[in-house]
């Protein structure tokens, strides 16, 4: 199996750019298989979890293309309403996202429940409810489940929670509905926002993108478009916990400065100074980065919440910065309920964490932090694990880099053009 060996310790410099949002570009990627014509994607990042997502689109008629390093055609005009591969379909969560455009486009899909990480309850509920909502039937079977409506029709719809896959497949599914469809408490992410802008262009009449209230008119088809997907503001997130755990100077080119309000709140709580210049965020190379306290001198915390709160894909980079910052906090991941357990392998590096309960955990640093044997549990924390490893002292191996993989684009070299120890060792 691949590994990463990383010889920590090391201050980085020179400059980084975000590659083009993961978040964005599945559903974006899910949403040409609502045209007949073909759809062109720009800054799609070359990750397993796009690759898979090709895979069962192909396997399902479509063309794909890649036309440039990151540039993706997706002629959707001969897929057929076939059920995905179980077997590719359980590796990413992002299957999820098939359910909607089929469903709108053939009045019928039958679905593998999805994969992904193992994070904690990822419920589909919602899902089940936006579409029941727009007319649709459900019937669930050991194996999968089948969605089916003659024609959906438009409706007034409370999601019973903010989720972000949920709202895009509300979204898709409501595009070619009948009538109009108000999709209320909806995901507002910076994601769920190129998927709208991308819809709109292809025809859709799509209004509130950016608010948590959509207002959706159908329509009766949608045409081909072509569409470049913003950068990922996660990727950004996970950079700037990058400079801070090795105490390095470092510049991100192009990063989505319009989506980082709540992102550089919760890093500046952590002593953590940036500079927006121009389409650049400059991190400082400041080594005593000091947490800043409440009022009153209480204990501060970072916590999670829908868009536009601090991202819950952060909370693990979040936690391990906290390591390398003096003073304590507490940090708070809402969502998933085993998102924290990651945090033992960094105790067993050095770091002084406690974890309160799934949720929850302590951490006062700063922790030097040495060297070890680590297994990357899911994408953002086995990210979390290359910083820590990337700060530690001695030489870490990191197993299981499929998952980060999943997520982050060439990250060994990338790291490697900033100055970083890291080498890739294994199949590809």
């Amino acid at each position: 199996m691949a590994y990463y060996e990383v010889e920590g310790g090391h201050t980085l410099s020179g400059s980084i750019r975000p590659t083009g949002n993961k978040n964005a570009a599945l559903p974006c990627l899910a949403a040409c298989l609502l045209a007949r014509e073909p759809v062109t994607l720009e800054n799609v990042p070359r990750i397993r979890d796009v690759e898979t997502l090709l895979e069962i689109m192909a396997s399902l008629g479509a063309v794909i293309e890649w036309t440039g390093d990151s540039t993706v055609r997706v002629d959707a005009g001969g897929v057929t309403a076939g059920r995905p591969d179980p077997v590719l379909a359980e590796r990413i969560r992002a299957s999820i996202l098939l359910a909607g455009p089929l469903l709108a486009r053939f009045g019928e899909v039958t679905l593998p429940p999805p994969g992904g990480d193992v994070i904690g309850r990822r419920r589909l509920d919602t899902h089940f409810l936006a579409f029941r909502g727009m007319g649709a039937e459900i019937v669930f079977e050991p194996a999968d489940f089948r969605i089916g409506a003659e024609r959906l029709a438009g409706a007034d719809i409370f999601l019973d929670e903010p989720s972000v896959t949920a709202t895009e497949n509300a979204v898709m599914a409501a595009v070619l509905a009948r009538g109009h469809t108000r999709l209320r408490n909806a995901a507002a992410e910076p994601h769920v926002q190129d998927l709208c802008h991308l819809l709109n262009r292809m025809g859709a009449g799509i209004e509130g993108i950016g608010t948590h209230t959509l207002e959706i008119t159908g329509v009766d088809a949608l045409k081909g478009a072509s569409y470049r997907i913003g950068a990922d503001h996660i990727e950004t997130g996970s950079f700037i916990g990058l400079a801070a755990v090795t105490g390095s100077e470092l510049r991100i080119e192009g990063a989505p400065v319009e989506h980082l309000d709540a992102t550089l709140l919760g890093f500046e709580r952590l002593g953590v100074s940036c500079t927006v210049e121009g389409e650049d965020l400059l991190v400082h190379g400041d080594r005593d980065r000091v947490i800043r306290h409440d009022a009153f001198g209480h204990v501060p915390k970072i916590d999670d919440g829908p868009w536009p709160a601090f991202p819950a894909d952060l909370t693990s980079i979040a936690l391990v910065t906290a390591t390398a910052c003096r003073g304590t906090i507490l940090v708070h991941e809402k969502m998933f309920e085993s998102r924290m357990f990651f945090t033992d392998k960094l105790v067993g590096m050095g770091a002084r964490i406690i974890l309160c309960d799934p949720h929850r955990a302590v951490v006062v640093g700063p922790s030097p932090l040495r060297a070890a044997s680590l297994e990357s549990p899911d994408i953002r924390a086995g990210m979390a694990l290359l910083l820590a490893a990337l700060a530690a002292e001695g030489t870490s191996r990191i197993h299981n880099i499929r998952q980060i993989e999943r997520g982050y684009e060439r990250i060994d070299e990338r790291l490697r053009a900033l100055g970083a120890r890291i080498e890739r060792h294994g199949p590809g």
